[in-house]
């Protein structure tokens, strides 16, 4: 079928919202040649799913986006915070919390933060940086079948402007195509978990006198707690574009045609505690809320990421940034397969070192839920039974037990009670400044992790530095070395008081091997009598070169 192939990609993915729009910007950073087919005609228009945790922005910061998305996101740059209160008069309420990064304890572990940009002013700014790396994205274009071969995957698309349809073949296929994922069905791959947890109906409005009734308090959330109307408010400007989230229950027989105007307008009246404001509805999208993780991660050379991996409760926005570091983990791994760097094997990780982490997220999305009371979330009993980890903890410092490692501890929890960077295998390797011996502009180590696997030694570990460019090029792999001092032959100088052996848990004559998504892949606590040898056998296993 390949040589009637209308298309020839190395990579179809399926879906055109965050994760697959992220696929599409990872790949294309690493120049890899990809068609995006999304069924519907353009990128998200409702405001929903705005929360960009840290990890996220690390990994837009790599691929060159953050900035756009700064500038998208700046309407909403000064809210921080969710509030918690019965109606929004009075004095009632309580900060569930304030800030997101109180006292700025974050800048320790990364050179980002948390950004707030909803999902319709994310998808065009991920669109934008896409295209212009030549990714081939298709709107309005839907897949209809594929079928797949030991050599890649033959797949139906068709236009639904012109009806038409035609093939493409591709070396893989990425289904990022939604919880209801045809692909996942296709695969005959099942979920486990709680399944649904809960309803919403969520309700785009127009509001100018709400501002007045809001005041001064900038959240990015605010629940409603009255129990006669409890909801939760989400400013879109601030001034006059509201989102509220009403509790929705098909269990008890309300149907979407429930949800008149009439009803939506009096319900945010109500639950607001402002019977007078004006409130013009302008869209109904309903959303469940369920936690369900995919019993594997793809088959053959079909992979899932995003929702059709897994579902989350939306509290924390667990749910969109997992699967857009799904989407890195997969991409750099595709990547380096593709060249012929590494064998077909490194791809069996992506499940092995992912679907942990969903189903550990997932798990505190859940409770987190249940913390916050969300509008129409009944958790059962137990729902927060257990140790959780904290939000940063389960957003960045998260570990991978099994997988494209060396040494790593399969006993070792993958979110640990408490943030611990401190570059042991199998964890998202340390932050700390750096900058060039001949340059004043600093740079942070996670700056470094993109294209290619990476060394890093002290000022002491020359012999490994002199060995990285000929294990490169024994095994035709890009593998970058850096040398951290404050000596004269050194390649990156730290900032003042920073010591990057003590930092990264080796010494000054050891050395750390950094994936491309800046997770450490293996650590030698000091010199090695074949530095050579060491690496080439460090860097076969961790490619699957067997």
């Amino acid at each position: 079928m390949e040589e009637h192939a209308d298309d020839r990609v190395p990579v179809l993915i399926v879906g055109g919202s965050l994760v697959g729009l992220s696929t599409s910007l990872f790949l294309g950073r690493l120049g890899v040649g990809h068609m995006l087919v999304e069924r519907h005609a353009s990128t998200s228009r409702h405001p929903r799913g705005r929360g960009n945790n840290v990890r996220t922005m690390e990994l837009f910061r790599v691929a060159g986006a953050e900035p756009l998305i700064h500038d998208a996101s700046s309407v909403l740059a000064d809210n921080h915070g969710i509030l918690q209160t019965p109606t929004l008069v009075g004095d009632q309420g309580e900060w569930l919390f304030k800030e997101i990064d109180p006292g700025g304890g974050l800048a320790r572990f990364s050179p980002t933060a948390w950004c707030v940009c909803s999902q319709n002013d994310l998808e065009p700014v991920l669109l934008d940086c896409a295209r212009s790396l030549g990714g081939d994205l298709r709107y309005s274009t839907e897949l209809k079948s594929f079928e797949q071969d030991p050599e890649g995957v033959t797949a139906v698309i068709e236009d639904r402007t012109t009806g038409r349809l035609s093939t493409v073949r591709a070396d893989y296929l990425v289904a990022a195509d939604g919880p209801r994922s045809p692909v996942r069905e296709k695969l005959g791959i099942g979920r486990t978990g709680p399944g649904e947890l809960f309803h919403n109906v969520s309700i785009t409005f127009r509001s100018r006198r709400l501002a007045d009734v809001v005041g001064g308090r900038r959240f990015i959330v605010c629940y409603l707690t009255d129990p006669e109307a409890d909801g939760a408010l989400l400013p879109v400007d601030n001034v006059e574009s509201w989102v509220f989230h009403a509790p929705w229950h098909p269990d008890r027989g309300e149907t979407l045609e429930d949800f008149t105007d009439e009803r939506c307008i009096d319900h945010i009246r109500r639950a607001t505690g402002a019977p007078d404001i004006d409130v013009e509805i302008t869209g109904k999208a309903p959303w469940h809320a369920a936690e369900r993780v995919a019993e594997r991660y793809g088959a053959g050379r079909v992979f899932l990421a995003g929702d059709s991996a897994h579902e989350m409760s939306p509290t924390g926005a667990f749910g969109s940034n997992t699967g857009i570091q799904d989407a890195h983990n997969l991409a750099w791994k595709l990547a380096l397969v593709l060249d012929g760097s590494a064998g077909p094997g490194l791809l069996k990780t992506y499940e092995l070192e992912r679907l942990p982490v969903a189903a550990a997220t997932s798990a505190r999305a859940s409770a987190r839920s249940a913390e916050h009371s969300h509008p129409g979330y009944a958790p059962a009993p137990g729902v927060l039974g257990g140790r959780q980890g904290g939000m940063l903890t389960v957003a960045m410092g998260y570990r991978y037990p099994r997988g494209a490692v060396l040494d790593a501890d399969p006993d070792m929890p993958v979110v640990p009670d408490r943030m611990d960077l401190r570059g042991e295998p199998g964890s998202r390797a340390p932050h700390m400044w750096l900058h060039r011996p001949d340059e004043a502009r600093r740079l942070s180590t996670l700056d470094l992790y993109e294209r290619s696997f990476v060394l890093l030694t002290g000022a002491g570990g020359k012999a490994w530095h002199t060995a990285a460019p000929v294990v490169a090029e024994r095994l035709s792999i890009r593998l970058s070395a850096y040398r951290i001092g404050d000596g004269g032959d050194t390649d990156l100088v730290p900032e003042a008081g920073a010591d990057w052996a003590e930092l990264h848990g080796t010494t000054d004559e050891g050395a750390v091997v950094v994936r491309p998504d800046g997770f450490v892949a293996w650590r030698s606590p000091g010199r090695a009598a074949d530095p050579e040898a060491t690496l080439t056998a460090a860097m076969e296993a961790l490619l699957q070169r067997y």
